[in-house]
């Protein structure tokens, strides 16, 4: 079956935007640890509180969106706002050793966090929009719209690590700007073509009023977003108050750390309390916000690609072909250039299965998801079991990022179609928001596990053991076991609950 031209329209916007921010990533952890002379630890915790706030804030575009822009507006206004942000890093990295290093960096993280939030979760939404309900497509229509994410991804890192990955910390600029005009360019496609391929199937324009003034069913009520009486305000307010005092004190987490968990916990109680919702619709939103807790191990481990694995690669990895280095940011154009060659494999695997009545149902899948995670992790612990001064066989690295990958396709393409289609429609981008919401947690996590990496004193050269929660991290190996753990007690908790789960999704 053939897809709406508009499809292919969202996959070159997105194609663009995540080559301006996978190639950003790709250079952002060596960045600040090579040029701006972060710590390993430092530099994790800011990785993973910028990250974290990339995927929180969502949340505000979500709304925004739903209430006021519409879709096609905030995909505008983010992808402006990020393409700030990645100029912002550029002259910063041409700043080196001076104050205006830091203050442009973190405007510019600042921007790139902003703008995201106006633009993923909109664009996501515009995918399920093309299609009538329950259009047996939307779920091929998402892998494919993933397979752009991961072209772009596939391209970044070369480009903007061949620019900026050279050795030399002021080239740092080079990738960052090349990471900018990327975004522009998407913003400039999605101008020059969205009135003409962003419609519905009947041909009615997609994207373009505010999700508020459309219900699924007259029965719901009024949109919901309108519905928040003053005590429950005030009573969510309280409670965030209160959950962010209780991890910033006793818990001792930072203050982006305590707004991110303070968020994830308070912004979904506000949707799921919303009166407007009937018991189908508020049993479907409870199913997405289990799924959502557990995708959070998921990507604390996942986004590791970014943080201590781009650091493992660089020390430890034997990173020399045919008498020549390759950059350590190259190593992250193998998750999507794997995407982009099984993500049609994946789509094929699961279309079979249905034809044979095989079903896998959604949470089966991000188990299964989860599960493979922590296989591609056992294979660097044990490719690090008795590391010695030669370090580690590159093709130790390629296997990890299959098995990675194949992981990933299990989990992240059919957790956005999951979303449209559980979401009632006049919740579905602040929804959105609160699965990517997950991530911010996710991501957050992940820098606070990065920081665990064993690292060598700079006085005595000898390797800063840790802890984390009286497990004991000697080494590169124990740190991996770390992540081959706590990715398969969730994998086995969630394969337990998707009888019950699946039960919930059912109308």
């Amino acid at each position: 079956m053939s897809h709406p031209k508009g499809l292919y329209l969202l996959f070159m916007t997105e194609m663009w935007e995540r080559f301006s921010y996978y190639g950003m990533r790709a250079l952002f952890i060596l960045f600040l640890v090579k040029a701006v002379l972060f710590t390993k630890a430092d530099a994790s915790i800011l990785y993973g509180s910028f990250t974290g706030m990339v995927y929180l804030m969502p949340l505000l575009g979500g709304y925004i969106s739903d209430r006021y822009w519409g879709n096609r507006r905030s995909v505008v206004v983010g992808g402006v706002l990020m393409a700030l942000g990645h100029f912002l890093l550029f002259v910063s990295a041409s700043y080196l050793g001076t104050p205006n290093c830091l203050h442009f960096l973190y405007a510019g993280l600042f921007f790139l966090c902003l703008g995201n939030g106006f633009f993923k979760p909109n664009i996501s939404t515009m995918v399920g929009q093309l299609y009538p309900e329950k259009d047996p497509r939307i779920d091929s229509a998402y892998t494919i719209f993933y397979m752009g994410i991961n072209l772009g991804a596939f391209f970044s890192p070369l480009v903007c690590g061949y620019l900026g990955d050279t050795n030399n910390p002021e080239d740092f600029r080079w990738g960052f700007l090349a990471a900018c005009i990327g975004m522009l360019v998407g913003v400039v496609l999605f101008l020059s073509f969205r009135s003409k391929y962003l419609v519905a199937d009947d041909g009615s324009p997609i994207g373009m009023k505010p999700m508020r003034t459309r219900t699924e069913d007259p029965s719901a009520g009024k949109a919901g977003l309108n519905n928040g009486a003053l005590t429950k305000q005030i009573a969510l307010f309280a409670g965030f108050v209160a959950l962010f005092c209780l991890f910033h004190f006793p818990l001792e987490q930072d203050r982006i750390g305590s707004l991110i968990f303070s968020a994830c916990i308070v912004i979904p109680v506000f949707v799921i309390t919303d009166p407007s919702l009937t018991s189908v619709e508020r049993r479907r939103i409870l199913v997405i916000y289990i799924l959502a807790f557990f995708v959070i191990f998921f990507w604390a481990a996942y986004e590791q690609a970014g943080a201590s694995i781009s650091l493992f690669t660089e020390e430890v990895v034997d990173r020399h072909v045919a008498g020549s280095e390759v950059p350590t940011s190259f190593f992250q154009s193998l998750n999507p250039v794997f995407i982009v060659l099984f993500a049609p494999m994946m789509s094929f695997l699961w279309t079979k299965l249905e034809s044979k009545h095989i079903h896998i149902s959604i949470c089966q899948k991000q188990a299964l998801g989860i599960l493979l995670l922590s296989v591609s992790f056992a294979i660097l612990a044990y490719a690090t079991l008795n590391v010695g001064v030669e370090g580690v066989s590159l093709l130790w690295v390629v296997f990890f990022y299959y098995v990675y990958t194949v992981g990933e396709l299990c989990l992240s393409p059919i957790g956005l179609s999951m979303v449209t289609k559980l979401s009632p429609a006049r919740f579905v981008s602040l929804l959105m928001g609160v699965w990517l919401m997950s991530s911010a947690a996710a991501q957050k996590l992940c820098g606070s596990l990065s920081a665990l990496y064993p690292s060598r004193d700079s006085q005595t050269g000898l390797i800063v053991e840790t802890d984390f929660f009286n497990y004991h991290i000697a080494n590169v190996h124990d740190y991996f076991i770390l992540f081959v753990a706590f990715t398969f007690v969730a994998s086995i908790v969630l394969f337990a609950l998707c009888g019950k789960l699946n039960k919930m999704m059912e109308e």
